[in-house]
Formats: C-alpha cells, sequence, structure tokens
C-alpha cells in the first residue's frame, strides 16, 4: 500500500486525503489545527497535530521511507518553503508542493520540491476547455500539446466506420478505445471498420489543436 503524507488540510488537503483514502493509499493527514485533524482521523490511517515548519516536529512522524509528501499550507509562502526544506531534509522520496505564485513556485522546486500544484488554475483550465468544447468528457496530458481525451463522438460522424471518419487521416487522432453508448461495450484499439454511432465515448489520442477542428464539428 503507498503511503502519502498530506500536510496541511484546508479545503485542497483535507479533500485529497479523503480521495486518496479512498483509493486505498495510507494516508498520513498533518496539520497544526486540531480541529482540521480531528475532521479527518476516521477517514485516512492517521491523523496527526504537528507544526510543519519545525523540523524536529516533523522527523518525528514523517521518515524517509514515505513514498510521498504533499505540501497544502494556505496562501503564506513561509510555511509551505520551510516545510518542503524540511521534507527534502528527511530524504522523502517525492513531493509535490501546492504554490500560490510562479515565484513561490521556483523557490519550492529549488529547494526540493519534484511537481508544483495550481489546483486553481488546473480547476480553471478543465472548466474552460468543457465549456468550450461540450463535447469532451475528459482529458489528460500526455507530452508537450499533446493530449489523452476522451470524448462524445460528433452527430456529424453518426453510422461511419473508423475508417471513414478522418480521425487519424484528417484530424491526426490517434483512437485508442471506443465505447458503445447502447451496449456499453469497451473495445481497446477498435478494428478500422468499427462503426461508431451517435452517443459513443471515444478516447483519442492527439494534439489539442486538432482535437479542437474535431469537436467543432458538433
Amino acid at each position: 500500500m503507498k503511503q502519502i503524507t498530506v500536510i496541511g488540510l484546508g479545503q485542497f488537503g483535507s479533500h485529497l486525503a479523503r480521495q486518496l483514502a479512498s483509493l486505498h493509499c495510507e494516508v498520513l493527514a498533518v496539520d497544526s489545527s486540531e480541529r482540521r485533524v480531528a475532521e479527518l482521523r476516521d477517514h485516512v490511517h492517521q491523523a496527526v497535530i504537528c507544526d510543519a515548519r519545525d523540523l524536529t516536529a516533523l522527523k518525528a512522524i514523517v521518515s524517509a521511507d514515505c513514498d510521498e509528501a504533499i505540501v497544502s499550507l494556505g496562501e503564506s509562502m513561509e510555511p509551505s518553503i520551510l516545510c518542503t526544506l524540511h521534507l527534502h531534509q528527511i530524504g522523502v522520496r517525492k513531493i509535490r508542493c501546492k504554490a500560490v505564485s510562479e515565484d513561490h513556485a521556483l523557490i519550492l522546486r529549488s529547494i526540493g520540491a519534484h511537481e508544483i500544484i495550481f489546483p486553481e488554475r488546473e480547476t480553471a483550465e478543465r472548466t474552460a476547455r468543457r465549456v468550450a468544447y461540450p463535447s469532451l468528457v475528459d482529458y489528460f496530458p500526455f507530452e508537450e500539446d499533446h493530449r489523452i481525451m476522451e470524448i462524445q463522438l460528433p452527430k456529424k460522424l453518426d453510422g461511419k466506420k473508423l475508417a471513414e471518419t478522418g480521425l487519424r487521416s484528417e484530424y491526426h487522432l490517434l483512437v485508442l478505445a471506443t465505447k458503445r453508448a447502447d451496449t456499453g461495450e469497451f473495445r481497446f484499439i477498435p478494428a478500422a471498420d468499427d462503426v461508431v454511432r451517435d452517443g459513443d465515448t471515444l478516447i483519442v489520442l492527439g494534439r489539442e489543436i486538432n482535437l479542437a477542428r474535431l469537436l467543432a464539428l458538433g
């Protein structure tokens, strides 16, 4: 079982800790607030009151055996900077940190953070895509401007074989899987002569600019 430490149990941190626990991770939830810790105690493996700015206190509860630590310490930069530095000194294998600005992110990276999280920015980007592309169900960054995207089949492609849709030849999108709307049948790497219907879900890989052209079909 993966051992994850979540430090800072504000709105983002507490939701994250609960979700990780539901995904069968062994979660250590840490905050200086007794109330916040009490609220999480029944939902995670362990919840501890601790001032993460204190290296000695942090060493007492977090070890280098921890698979990953996630730092989510409010809007003030100093606590998250000190906590990240301490986690690096402890030897935690992977450290992810929530940042409030690009300067904050730069400092966090320089002292040991492996990944920076901008929750509001990431949520805004995801919401913007859903608004701009109503047929977009979900997407995942892949490499540079490439994405793995889950989309609803544009109505204009209803009844066509995959080879006839132009997804590969015209839009340069690779269809990784399909799910039938009527039967729920899931097909991984579907055949070129598979017929797709209105309401079907497609998982495709390609550049976002090409996805935008496809979804403009409506």
